[in-house]
């Protein structure tokens, strides 16, 4: 196998293309103060890449108009042009969130402006100027704001229809404990029967509640199915009359005072019950499998259900202290955090202690820190090199990655990622769902899903070595992107400084390592380049041959020669 070093880290040519854009920014309001604002709406893409035409990219502007920017010759640069203008003032609302856009086929786009408006577009061929025309096809108020996540196009006989995925954070009234949020994905699906009805309507909507912004989320290419990677799991929920009645059930459950606590740490897991007066050690029956637990107390079931992961059933044991029934369980895989004791339970509390909380505290400092340092060139610089080593001691929730069916409205496939960190989405393919990238140890790899393969259904199909160890001490990292043919991978940080991380090519001369002697046979290179601005960066998007990148008042271009 060949040695692969990171060899080089030098600068890199920078294009200002136009200036004073004046980006449609939309900051957080004093009610979205939660940590699923901050990722959702907070750290949102401004810049919008068309995977259907090579080197195209997209943002919206303070007016409300849609600007592309399509690259053909680096030495032909031109301004961004104007394709649509959204019909709303959007200076006038003051309760909205930032347009959003996505470039649902070679012909459709589903806009939103932030308001709770949906918009479906035809657009015509994009790139075309003969063909080239956007044209509102579907106008409807959907409710309170929302973001695109995801979109689609199907065609069926002659019914043509364009499924999306609508992203809000919602008040819960009845939640009495925690953020006072949850997060809503909405599917929705909106048809045109035939060809003589011009008219395009919505015909199903299914929405999903969890408790975390999704780190992915996409419907699969036949529009059978959705993927979701997030920390905490998603579930449908009924609308209408189903959830009405379901009000009054929820609101007496969560008066209630929990069912139990449970706390854990790397090797094993605690539970408390408190116990009703008088109650003996015979009044108890607990029973330990490796993947499942059942309590009984005086007769009755207490809680039985599959524990979210394996338990070593001989090491575990239980007790009776103060009138407290205290168990004790070993986890099989060392170091894997549990997001929940029983998986589907709500009646027990998590509590975490001070320790992780620190730690969780001191990670996500970087984000609500009063003092922006524009200059990390100079003093109080955001990455420190010598303490590259700390990047792995911080505590990292565990991610699910959950596959849905769209009929049954039932999950069909949940793997636990436990270590492997969700890094960043990429379209290699737009007539396929997008990529996600994962840290495999030191390493990223990208994995691409197949809703066809049902017994193979991610594929992987690319490694950017040594990635994952390296991105880990951007503390300050931003957005994360690749390019489509997986020949480098790149982030930048909230301000001027962007990276690039080229794949390991072979050497033209002979290198040895100095330790062992031994000769490198490749080496991967790292470019350092700095944007001559001090705005925040707003967007983040790479090609095959380019990186765009947005800031509130300026569009630059990186040139990325990936054949050197």
């Amino acid at each position: 196998m060949a040695e692969i070093h990171f060899l080089e880290r030098n600068s890199i040519a920078i294009q200002r293309i136009f200036s004073c854009i004046a980006v449609a920014e939309v900051k957080l309001r004093d009610d979205q103060y939660t940590l699923e604002h901050m990722h959702a709406f907070g750290m949102y893409n401004y810049l919008h890449s068309d995977s259907w035409y090579q080197d195209s990219v997209y943002y919206i502007d303070n007016l409300g108009r849609v600007m592309n920017l399509t690259v053909m010759l680096d030495t032909a640069l031109g301004k961004p042009r104007e394709v649509f203008r959204l019909p709303t003032d959007l200076t006038t609302y003051d309760n909205r969130l930032c347009a959003s856009i996505h470039f649902t086929s070679s012909t459709w786009v589903t806009l939103s402006d932030g308001t709770g408006r949906l918009y479906l577009i035809g657009t015509g061929e994009r790139g075309n100027s003969a063909s080239e025309k956007w044209e509102i096809m579907f106008n409807e108020e959907l409710g309170n704001p929302f973001i695109i996540i995801h979109s689609i196009s199907l065609m069926n006989a002659e019914e043509h229809s364009i499924t999306t995925l609508l992203l809000r954070i919602e008040k819960e009234e009845l939640d009495m404990k925690g953020s006072g949020f949850y997060v809503s994905l909405e599917w929705v699906t909106i048809s045109k029967k035939n060809k003589d009805n011009k008219k395009y309507e919505i015909i199903k909507c299914d929405t999903l509640r969890g408790k975390s912004v999704p780190h992915y989320a996409a419907i699969e290419p036949d529009g059978k199915g959705l993927m979701i990677v997030s920390y905490k799991s998603f579930t449908f929920v009924h609308v209408g009359q189903d959830l009405e009645e379901n009000k009054n059930d929820n609101l007496s459950e969560k008066i209630k005072e929990p069912l139990y606590y449970w706390q854990q740490t790397e090797d094993d897991l605690t539970v408390t019950i408190q116990l009703p007066e008088g109650s003996s050690k015979e009044d108890i029956q607990v029973q330990f499998l490796p993947d499942h637990i059942n309590i009984v107390l005086k007769g009755q079931r207490f809680l039985e259900g599959n524990l979210y992961s394996s338990i070593d059933q001989d090491s575990s044991t239980w007790m009776i202290k103060d009138n407290s029934l205290e168990i004790f369980l070993i986890k099989k895989n060392e170091g894997l955090t549990w997001p929940e004791l029983v998986v589907g339970d709500k009646q027990g509390e998590f509590i975490r202690d001070s320790a992780q909380c620190a730690a969780i505290a001191e990670r996500l400092m970087h984000l609500t820190s009063e003092e922006l340092n524009p200059n990390p060139d100079k003093e109080k610089p955001p990455c420190n090199a010598q303490e590259l080593e700390e990047c792995d001691i911080f505590f990292e929730e565990s991610s699910s990655l959950c596959r849905f069916d769209g009929i049954t409205l039932k999950t069909t496939h949940v793997v636990n990622l436990g270590s492997n960190q969700y890094l960043f989405s990429v379209i290699v393919d737009p007539k396929e769902m997008p990529c996600f990238c994962l840290r495999h140890d030191v390493d990223a790899l990208l994995w691409q899903p197949h809703s066809s393969k049902q017994d193979d259904m991610w594929e992987h199909i690319a490694t950017f070595n040594a990635l994952g160890y390296v991105q880990a001490s951007k503390r300050d990292k931003k957005f994360f992107a690749c390019a489509p043919n997986y020949s480098y991978a790149a982030l930048c940080e909230c301000l001027r400084r962007v990276f690039i991380y080229r794949q390991p090519t072979p050497m033209s001369t002979v290198l040895y390592n100095r330790k062992e002697g031994r000769q490198v046979g490749q080496v991967a290179k790292q470019q350092v380049a700095s944007l001559e601005t001090n705005d925040p960066i707003l967007g983040f998007q790479a090609t095959n041959e380019r990186l765009f990148v947005l800031t509130t008042k300026n569009l630059f271009l990186i040139k990325v020669n990936t054949e050197n």
